[in-house]
């Protein structure tokens, strides 16, 4: 996943507008990361690599973030699954 691609997609909420909340804000908790444009506070599909973003950037490491399209699948499963709806493979 490049910078400029959505990370939060209920809100349109790209990685770089994180990194940079981040980076500037410095927040000491990944809900804090709501501020940034309500990331996180839609379906709730983010918020796991919300938090790995967080760690990240009191590490070294680089978050490994799926691609665009099969981020968008994922996430699309994961509701699907919010919603009770059976899955493609059933």
């Amino acid at each position: 996943m490049n910078d400029d691609q959505e990370l939060c997609l209920c809100f349109h909420v790209s990685r770089r507008k994180v990194m940079q909340y981040i980076r500037v804000n410095r927040p000491k908790y990944a809900s804090q990361l709501s501020e940034c444009y309500g990331a996180g506070t839609g379906c709730g599909w983010c918020r796991p690599f919300l938090r790995r973003l967080m760690e990240q950037s009191c590490s070294l490491e680089e978050t490994e973030i799926p691609n665009a399209d099969d981020y968008a699948s994922q996430r699309e499963e994961y509701r699907k699954k919010q919603r009770g709806e059976p899955r493609q493979d059933d």
